[in-house]
Protein backbone atom coordinates (compact mmCIF):
# COMPACT_ATOMS: atom_id res chain seq x y z
CA UNK A 1 0.00 0.00 0.00
CA UNK A 2 1.39 3.43 -1.05
CA UNK A 3 1.71 5.63 1.87
CA UNK A 4 1.59 9.59 2.18
CA UNK A 5 3.68 11.54 4.53
CA UNK A 6 0.70 12.09 6.49
CA UNK A 7 0.07 7.75 6.35
CA UNK A 8 3.91 7.45 7.10
CA UNK A 9 4.13 9.42 10.15
CA UNK A 10 1.32 7.28 11.31
CA UNK A 11 2.65 4.43 10.91
CA UNK A 12 5.85 5.40 12.34
CA UNK A 13 4.18 6.72 15.55
CA UNK A 14 1.82 3.00 15.75
CA UNK A 15 5.42 1.62 15.36
CA UNK A 16 6.81 2.95 18.70
CA UNK A 17 3.35 2.45 20.25
CA UNK A 18 2.85 -1.08 19.84
CA UNK A 19 7.03 -1.82 20.40
CA UNK A 20 10.20 -0.82 19.01
CA UNK A 21 10.70 -4.37 17.59
CA UNK A 22 8.39 -3.19 14.98
CA UNK A 23 10.75 -0.67 13.79
CA UNK A 24 13.40 -3.15 13.17
CA UNK A 25 10.64 -5.68 11.88
CA UNK A 26 12.12 -6.29 8.69
CA UNK A 27 15.40 -7.53 10.07
CA UNK A 28 14.41 -9.04 13.24
CA UNK A 29 10.76 -10.28 13.58
CA UNK A 30 7.27 -8.18 14.60
CA UNK A 31 4.28 -9.23 16.11
CA UNK A 32 1.45 -9.31 13.86
CA UNK A 33 -0.59 -8.41 17.08
CA UNK A 34 0.98 -6.35 19.81
CA UNK A 35 1.90 -9.81 22.04
CA UNK A 36 5.64 -8.44 21.98
CA UNK A 37 5.61 -5.59 24.07
CA UNK A 38 2.20 -3.43 23.15
CA UNK A 39 3.63 -0.90 25.25
CA UNK A 40 5.97 2.07 23.73
CA UNK A 41 8.87 4.16 24.78
CA UNK A 42 6.27 7.30 24.20
CA UNK A 43 4.37 5.51 27.15
CA UNK A 44 6.77 6.22 29.86
CA UNK A 45 4.44 7.98 32.36
CA UNK A 46 2.16 7.24 35.07
CA UNK A 47 -1.13 6.99 34.02
CA UNK A 48 -3.37 9.94 35.35
CA UNK A 49 -6.53 8.54 37.38
CA UNK A 50 -10.14 9.33 35.80
CA UNK A 51 -8.89 9.64 32.18
CA UNK A 52 -6.20 12.18 30.31
CA UNK A 53 -6.71 15.76 31.31
CA UNK A 54 -7.97 17.49 28.41
CA UNK A 55 -5.06 20.61 26.98
CA UNK A 56 -6.64 23.96 27.03
CA UNK A 57 -3.61 25.22 24.51
CA UNK A 58 -3.97 22.68 22.80
CA UNK A 59 -8.13 22.39 22.51
CA UNK A 60 -8.73 23.51 19.11
CA UNK A 61 -5.68 22.02 17.48
CA UNK A 62 -6.49 20.39 14.03
CA UNK A 63 -4.37 17.30 12.99
CA UNK A 64 -2.38 19.02 10.61
CA UNK A 65 -1.74 21.55 13.19
CA UNK A 66 -0.52 19.17 15.74
CA UNK A 67 1.70 17.43 13.38
CA UNK A 68 2.87 20.78 12.56
CA UNK A 69 3.68 21.64 15.88
CA UNK A 70 5.43 18.07 16.89
CA UNK A 71 7.47 18.70 14.38
CA UNK A 72 8.33 22.58 14.94
CA UNK A 73 9.55 21.55 18.16
CA UNK A 74 11.56 18.62 17.29
CA UNK A 75 9.85 16.21 19.96
CA UNK A 76 11.50 13.40 19.41
CA UNK A 77 9.40 10.58 21.65
CA UNK A 78 6.07 13.37 20.76
CA UNK A 79 3.21 11.72 18.75
CA UNK A 80 -0.84 12.43 17.56
CA UNK A 81 -2.70 9.92 17.78
CA UNK A 82 -6.42 10.06 16.13
CA UNK A 83 -9.39 8.76 19.33
CA UNK A 84 -9.26 5.07 17.73
CA UNK A 85 -5.33 4.67 17.45
CA UNK A 86 -5.27 6.07 20.95
CA UNK A 87 -8.01 3.62 22.27
CA UNK A 88 -6.14 0.61 20.80
CA UNK A 89 -2.88 2.16 22.24
CA UNK A 90 -4.59 2.03 25.82
CA UNK A 91 -5.73 -1.15 25.40
CA UNK A 92 -2.34 -2.59 24.36
CA UNK A 93 -1.36 -0.80 27.55
CA UNK A 94 -3.78 -2.57 30.31
CA UNK A 95 -2.54 -6.54 28.45
CA UNK A 96 -5.24 -6.95 26.31
CA UNK A 97 -5.74 -6.95 22.50
CA UNK A 98 -7.78 -8.16 19.61
CA UNK A 99 -5.49 -9.94 17.67
CA UNK A 100 -4.69 -13.81 16.40
CA UNK A 101 -1.50 -14.75 18.45
CA UNK A 102 1.00 -14.59 15.39
CA UNK A 103 4.28 -12.72 14.90
CA UNK A 104 5.66 -12.72 11.61
CA UNK A 105 9.72 -12.04 10.35
CA UNK A 106 11.55 -11.64 7.21
CA UNK A 107 14.31 -12.84 6.53
CA UNK A 108 17.18 -11.71 4.17
CA UNK A 109 15.85 -13.96 1.28
CA UNK A 110 12.93 -11.36 1.81
CA UNK A 111 10.50 -14.47 2.71
CA UNK A 112 7.81 -13.43 5.04
CA UNK A 113 7.46 -16.14 7.52
CA UNK A 114 6.09 -16.92 11.29
CA UNK A 115 8.40 -16.44 13.70
CA UNK A 116 6.12 -17.32 17.18
CA UNK A 117 2.82 -18.19 17.51
CA UNK A 118 1.06 -17.63 20.94
CA UNK A 119 -0.14 -20.96 22.44
CA UNK A 120 -3.67 -21.24 22.87
CA UNK A 121 -4.60 -18.35 20.07
CA UNK A 122 -6.21 -18.68 16.59
CA UNK A 123 -3.11 -19.33 14.59
CA UNK A 124 -2.09 -22.22 17.33
CA UNK A 125 -5.85 -23.75 16.68
CA UNK A 126 -5.33 -23.46 12.72
CA UNK A 127 -1.95 -25.53 12.85
CA UNK A 128 -0.22 -22.55 12.29
CA UNK A 129 3.92 -23.53 13.68
CA UNK A 130 7.06 -21.07 13.25
CA UNK A 131 8.63 -21.63 10.32
CA UNK A 132 5.72 -22.08 8.03
CA UNK A 133 5.87 -19.33 5.54
CA UNK A 134 3.14 -16.36 4.82
CA UNK A 135 2.40 -16.89 1.76
CA UNK A 136 -0.68 -13.88 0.86
CA UNK A 137 -2.44 -11.96 3.52
CA UNK A 138 -5.97 -11.31 1.80
CA UNK A 139 -5.21 -10.83 -1.92
CA UNK A 140 -1.79 -9.93 -1.68
CA UNK A 141 1.38 -11.90 -1.36
CA UNK A 142 3.22 -11.03 1.76
CA UNK A 143 6.48 -10.49 0.64
CA UNK A 144 5.68 -7.55 -1.04
CA UNK A 145 4.32 -5.74 1.68
CA UNK A 146 6.46 -3.89 4.48
CA UNK A 147 6.36 -5.72 7.30
CA UNK A 148 4.97 -2.96 9.11
CA UNK A 149 1.64 -3.44 6.64
CA UNK A 150 1.66 -6.97 7.25
CA UNK A 151 1.36 -6.28 11.05
CA UNK A 152 -1.43 -3.87 10.55
CA UNK A 153 -3.57 -5.97 8.43
CA UNK A 154 -2.85 -9.22 10.83
CA UNK A 155 -3.87 -7.19 14.15
CA UNK A 156 -7.03 -5.66 11.55
CA UNK A 157 -7.42 -1.66 10.55
CA UNK A 158 -10.54 0.74 11.51
CA UNK A 159 -13.31 -1.65 12.24
CA UNK A 160 -11.37 -4.81 11.46
CA UNK A 161 -9.62 -4.33 14.84
CA UNK A 162 -11.59 -5.96 17.12
CA UNK A 163 -12.47 -9.50 18.59
CA UNK A 164 -14.62 -11.50 16.17
CA UNK A 165 -13.70 -9.87 12.61
CA UNK A 166 -11.64 -12.00 10.48
CA UNK A 167 -8.91 -12.14 8.19
CA UNK A 168 -7.51 -14.85 5.62
CA UNK A 169 -3.95 -16.21 5.21
CA UNK A 170 -2.49 -18.32 3.09
CA UNK A 171 0.49 -20.49 4.29
CA UNK A 172 3.25 -23.21 3.54
CA UNK A 173 5.26 -25.53 5.24
CA UNK A 174 8.63 -26.53 3.77
CA UNK A 175 7.81 -27.74 0.23
CA UNK A 176 4.78 -28.51 1.19
CA UNK A 177 1.29 -27.43 -0.06
CA UNK A 178 -0.22 -24.01 0.48
CA UNK A 179 -3.31 -23.67 2.74
CA UNK A 180 -5.62 -21.31 3.11
CA UNK A 181 -6.93 -20.32 6.47
CA UNK A 182 -9.99 -17.93 7.78
CA UNK A 183 -8.88 -17.03 11.06
CA UNK A 184 -11.13 -15.20 13.54
CA UNK A 185 -9.33 -12.66 15.71
CA UNK A 186 -10.25 -13.00 19.95
CA UNK A 187 -9.06 -11.14 22.77
CA UNK A 188 -5.84 -12.26 24.04
CA UNK A 189 -3.43 -11.48 27.12
CA UNK A 190 -0.10 -10.45 26.15
CA UNK A 191 2.06 -12.24 27.69
CA UNK A 192 4.86 -9.59 29.19
CA UNK A 193 6.35 -12.11 32.24
CA UNK A 194 7.69 -15.51 31.94
CA UNK A 195 9.83 -17.43 34.52
CA UNK A 196 12.05 -20.55 34.37
CA UNK A 197 13.99 -23.01 36.26
CA UNK A 198 17.54 -22.50 35.12
CA UNK A 199 19.01 -25.62 37.89
CA UNK A 200 20.64 -25.14 41.06
CA UNK A 201 17.94 -23.13 42.29
CA UNK A 202 18.10 -19.85 39.85
CA UNK A 203 15.34 -18.43 38.79
CA UNK A 204 15.24 -16.77 35.24
CA UNK A 205 12.14 -14.07 35.12
CA UNK A 206 11.78 -11.65 31.42
CA UNK A 207 10.03 -8.83 31.38
CA UNK A 208 9.57 -8.00 27.94
CA UNK A 209 7.16 -4.65 28.47
CA UNK A 210 5.76 -2.76 31.24
CA UNK A 211 1.83 -3.42 30.52
CA UNK A 212 -1.04 -2.99 33.29
CA UNK A 213 -0.21 -5.82 36.29
CA UNK A 214 2.98 -6.75 35.52
CA UNK A 215 4.84 -5.79 38.99
CA UNK A 216 1.91 -8.00 40.04
CA UNK A 217 2.92 -10.65 37.37
CA UNK A 218 6.56 -10.84 38.50
CA UNK A 219 5.85 -11.16 41.81
CA UNK A 220 3.38 -14.25 41.33
CA UNK A 221 6.51 -15.65 38.74
CA UNK A 222 9.01 -15.33 42.21
CA UNK A 223 6.83 -17.32 44.08
CA UNK A 224 8.51 -20.68 42.75
CA UNK A 225 11.28 -21.82 44.57
CA UNK A 226 14.32 -19.87 43.92
CA UNK A 227 17.60 -19.02 45.38
CA UNK A 228 18.71 -17.06 43.14
CA UNK A 229 16.94 -14.88 40.34
CA UNK A 230 18.40 -13.48 36.86
CA UNK A 231 15.90 -10.61 35.98
CA UNK A 232 15.90 -10.74 32.21
CA UNK A 233 15.23 -6.99 30.59
CA UNK A 234 16.49 -7.71 27.42
CA UNK A 235 14.83 -6.22 24.65
CA UNK A 236 11.97 -4.31 26.78
CA UNK A 237 11.47 -1.18 25.48
CA UNK A 238 9.96 0.53 28.10
CA UNK A 239 6.11 0.94 28.97
CA UNK A 240 4.29 2.32 32.44
CA UNK A 241 6.29 3.97 34.92
CA UNK A 242 4.36 2.85 37.28
CA UNK A 243 4.73 -0.97 36.36
CA UNK A 244 8.25 -0.58 36.43
CA UNK A 245 8.68 1.29 39.91
CA UNK A 246 6.14 -1.26 41.94
CA UNK A 247 8.99 -4.28 40.16
CA UNK A 248 11.52 -2.68 41.51
CA UNK A 249 9.51 -2.32 45.33
CA UNK A 250 9.40 -6.12 44.56
CA UNK A 251 13.70 -6.28 45.80
CA UNK A 252 13.88 -3.25 48.15
CA UNK A 253 13.03 -2.36 51.54
CA UNK A 254 11.65 1.02 51.02
CA UNK A 255 13.49 4.23 49.67
CA UNK A 256 13.61 5.57 46.55
CA UNK A 257 13.16 4.25 43.09
CA UNK A 258 13.37 6.82 40.84
CA UNK A 259 12.00 10.34 39.72
CA UNK A 260 10.31 12.06 37.22
CA UNK A 261 8.74 15.33 35.55
CA UNK A 262 5.44 15.75 35.51
CA UNK A 263 4.25 19.43 33.83
CA UNK A 264 6.53 20.92 35.46
CA UNK A 265 6.57 19.03 38.88
CA UNK A 266 9.23 16.39 40.44
CA UNK A 267 7.29 12.86 41.13
CA UNK A 268 9.20 10.68 43.69
CA UNK A 269 9.05 7.33 43.13
CA UNK A 270 9.28 5.46 46.04
CA UNK A 271 9.44 1.62 46.83
CA UNK A 272 6.92 0.18 49.65
CA UNK A 273 8.51 -1.49 52.77
CA UNK A 274 9.05 -4.99 52.99
CA UNK A 275 10.53 -6.11 49.52
CA UNK A 276 13.07 -8.65 49.62
CA UNK A 277 16.46 -7.36 50.27
CA UNK A 278 18.38 -10.97 50.52
CA UNK A 279 17.62 -12.81 47.44
CA UNK A 280 21.21 -12.82 44.85
CA UNK A 281 19.71 -10.53 42.14
CA UNK A 282 21.49 -10.15 38.56
CA UNK A 283 19.80 -7.84 36.20
CA UNK A 284 20.26 -8.70 32.36
CA UNK A 285 20.03 -5.62 29.92
CA UNK A 286 21.38 -4.89 26.28
CA UNK A 287 20.95 -2.15 23.88
CA UNK A 288 16.71 -2.84 23.25
CA UNK A 289 16.27 -2.09 27.00
CA UNK A 290 14.54 1.01 26.95
CA UNK A 291 12.81 3.86 29.54
CA UNK A 292 11.59 2.07 32.06
CA UNK A 293 13.64 -0.99 32.17
CA UNK A 294 15.99 1.70 32.43
CA UNK A 295 14.64 3.34 35.15
CA UNK A 296 14.35 -0.36 36.70
CA UNK A 297 17.52 -1.13 36.10
CA UNK A 298 19.16 2.06 37.10
CA UNK A 299 17.04 1.63 40.53
CA UNK A 300 18.46 -1.74 41.47
CA UNK A 301 21.84 -0.86 39.97
CA UNK A 302 21.93 2.41 42.26
CA UNK A 303 20.98 1.04 45.42
CA UNK A 304 23.48 -1.70 44.84
CA UNK A 305 21.16 -4.57 45.27
CA UNK A 306 21.67 -5.98 42.13
CA UNK A 307 24.35 -6.53 39.46
CA UNK A 308 23.67 -6.03 35.86
CA UNK A 309 25.06 -7.66 33.06
CA UNK A 310 25.43 -7.15 29.66
CA UNK A 311 25.43 -4.35 26.57
CA UNK A 312 24.51 -0.31 27.28
CA UNK A 313 21.13 0.14 27.72
CA UNK A 314 19.45 2.34 24.90
CA UNK A 315 19.37 5.53 26.78
CA UNK A 316 15.63 6.98 26.27
CA UNK A 317 15.07 9.21 29.64
CA UNK A 318 12.54 11.22 29.06
CA UNK A 319 8.60 11.10 30.20
CA UNK A 320 5.71 11.77 27.70
CA UNK A 321 2.40 13.35 28.83
CA UNK A 322 -0.79 12.82 27.07
CA UNK A 323 -3.37 15.37 26.59
CA UNK A 324 -6.64 15.25 24.80
CA UNK A 325 -7.64 17.61 22.10
CA UNK A 326 -11.48 18.58 21.60
CA UNK A 327 -12.06 15.86 19.24
CA UNK A 328 -10.68 13.45 21.12
CA UNK A 329 -7.90 13.16 19.96
CA UNK A 330 -4.56 12.51 21.95
CA UNK A 331 -1.52 14.33 21.60
CA UNK A 332 1.67 13.26 23.72
CA UNK A 333 4.71 15.65 24.36
CA UNK A 334 7.84 15.39 26.15
CA UNK A 335 7.41 17.00 29.72
CA UNK A 336 10.75 16.36 31.15
CA UNK A 337 13.51 13.61 31.68
CA UNK A 338 13.57 10.61 34.62
CA UNK A 339 16.57 10.44 37.15
CA UNK A 340 17.47 7.17 39.05
CA UNK A 341 18.08 7.55 42.52
CA UNK A 342 21.86 9.06 42.68
CA UNK A 343 20.70 11.81 39.92
CA UNK A 344 21.75 10.06 36.97
CA UNK A 345 19.38 10.21 33.75
CA UNK A 346 19.57 7.79 31.27
CA UNK A 347 18.48 10.09 28.46
CA UNK A 348 21.17 10.01 25.14
CA UNK A 349 23.83 7.74 27.06
CA UNK A 350 21.63 4.65 28.52
CA UNK A 351 23.41 2.60 31.46
CA UNK A 352 26.07 1.22 31.66
CA UNK A 353 26.11 -2.43 32.54
CA UNK A 354 28.97 -3.44 35.94
CA UNK A 355 29.71 -6.75 33.77
CA UNK A 356 29.97 -5.79 30.04
CA UNK A 357 28.99 -9.18 27.99
CA UNK A 358 28.27 -10.00 24.61
CA UNK A 359 24.79 -11.40 22.97
CA UNK A 360 22.71 -14.71 23.64
CA UNK A 361 24.29 -17.51 25.12
CA UNK A 362 27.49 -15.31 26.23
CA UNK A 363 25.43 -13.29 28.56
CA UNK A 364 23.19 -15.83 29.80
CA UNK A 365 26.26 -17.70 31.24
CA UNK A 366 28.00 -14.71 32.57
CA UNK A 367 24.84 -14.20 34.41
CA UNK A 368 24.88 -17.18 35.68
CA UNK A 369 28.83 -17.39 37.13
CA UNK A 370 28.18 -13.66 38.58
CA UNK A 371 25.06 -15.26 40.19
CA UNK A 372 27.19 -18.21 41.83
CA UNK A 373 29.60 -15.63 43.23
CA UNK A 374 26.77 -13.90 44.82
CA UNK A 375 25.97 -16.74 46.86
CA UNK A 376 22.63 -18.24 47.58
CA UNK A 377 19.84 -17.24 49.97
CA UNK A 378 19.96 -19.31 53.41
Amino acid sequence: MLQTPRRARQVAALSLVFGAVLLAGAATGAWGDPGGPPHSPSADTARAAGGLPADPAGAALSEQQAEHLLAAGGDRWGAYYSAQEYAEFSQGLDGRYPGVGLSVGRGQDGVTEVSQVAPGGPAAAAGIAPGDRLVRIGQDQADHLPVTEVVARLRGQGEERRAGSEVTLAVRRGEGEERELRLRRVLLDSRQVTAEQLGKGVLRVTVRGFTSGVADQVRAALRAPHAGVVLDLRGNSGGLVDEAAGTAGIFLDGGTVGSYQERGETRELTAPPGGDQRTPLVLLVDGGTMSAAELLAGALQDRSRAVVVGSRTFGKGTVQQPSRLADGAVLELTVGRYYTPAGRSPDGTGLTPDVPAGSGEEADELALRVLSGLGTRA
